[in-house]
């Protein structure tokens, strides 16, 4: 397992149609669920959520988002809809991170979304830590209303990404980074 700071410093996305299998183990998914849950929580009111596609379920997760595609883009052609079959079957294991908000008087919704984002990267960290390729994404799909209702959100519920995780099937390369000169700032 790398140095903490080492793998902070070295993380990177790997793209998941660079990725291959197999997925985590049992075990190893129960310790990035765990990371996952393990981040800056005001008020101790876990405003999120996991969804787990694997196996199968990438599959059926796919159909409904051609499905919905198809229905909302009645131009669109074989091979497009063949695209968003294929949306979350790349990686071995996909991991819905749900945000949602509770009322409270001292905690804002922003500071629960806030929470939501810090468990996805928590669980992009964990994954990386492990030996895996980790990729945190969004799409149209997972901000449209139909698709969520068929993945079984609630109507106060979001997306805050879909977490692609699989074993890089290539070495990665990294990207350039911000030059700290032209994002920090001292007051």
């Amino acid at each position: 397992m790398p140095d903490a700071i080492d793998l902070l410093k070295t993380r990177r996305s790997v793209k998941p149609r660079e990725m291959t299998g197999p997925g985590p183990s049992p075990a190893e998914l129960d310790t990035i669920l765990t990371i996952g849950a393990r981040v800056p929580d005001h008020g101790k009111l876990a405003p999120w959520r996991f969804i787990l596609f694997e196996g199968d379920a990438r599959v059926r997760a796919g159909e409904v988002i051609a499905n919905v595609f198809a229905n909302k883009n009645p131009q669109a052609t074989a091979a497009e809809i063949e695209i968003e079959k294929k949306r979350l079957t790349d990686a071995p294991l996909v991991i819905g991170v749900v945000s949602f908000t509770k009322p409270h008087p001292k905690v804002p919704a922003w500071e629960q979304e806030l929470s939501a984002g810090a468990s996805a990267m928590n669980i992009v960290t964990a994954a990386t830590a492990l030996g895996y390729g980790a990729c945190w994404l969004t799409g149209w799909f997972a901000f449209d209303r139909d698709v969520l209702d068929a993945f079984g959100l609630k109507a106060d519920e979001k997306l805050a990404g879909f977490i692609h995780i699989g074993k890089p099937a290539r070495p990665n390369e990294d990207r350039p980074r911000p030059d700290l000169s032209a994002i920090v700032t001292r007051f």
